[in-house]
């Protein structure tokens, strides 16, 4: 499955869920999905807190899938091509000088 399919699914998923309705008590801006991408990002430093390794995989692996889909909505929401952003990010990087 490509990051296009994913981020329908996602879509499909916000829709059903009706948050992208008017009057949604979860409004689905892109200020309101960067904290909340913001937020899921420190949960996944909460594993870390006591230990330096992981206790649980899968709830981890919960914790990225939780920050992956805020940030496929995000680049979606702002009309961001995710994967060509992904792509260029790399090639300025392999230009970059790394000390």
């Amino acid at each position: 499955m490509d990051i296009q399919a994913l981020t329908q699914l996602m879509h499909e998923f916000v829709q059903q869920q009706g948050w992208y309705d008017h009057n949604s008590k979860r409004p689905q801006s892109l200020r309101n999905l960067a904290i909340s991408l913001n937020l899921e990002a420190a949960e996944i430093l909460e594993h870390f807190q006591w230990s330096d390794s992981l206790v649980s995989k899968e709830e981890f692996a919960s914790e990225l899938a939780d920050v992956a889909l805020y940030l496929l909505q995000l680049a979606s929401l702002a009309d961001i091509n995710l994967e060509h952003a992904i792509l260029n990010k790399l090639d300025q990087n392999y230009k970059r000088k790394w000390e």
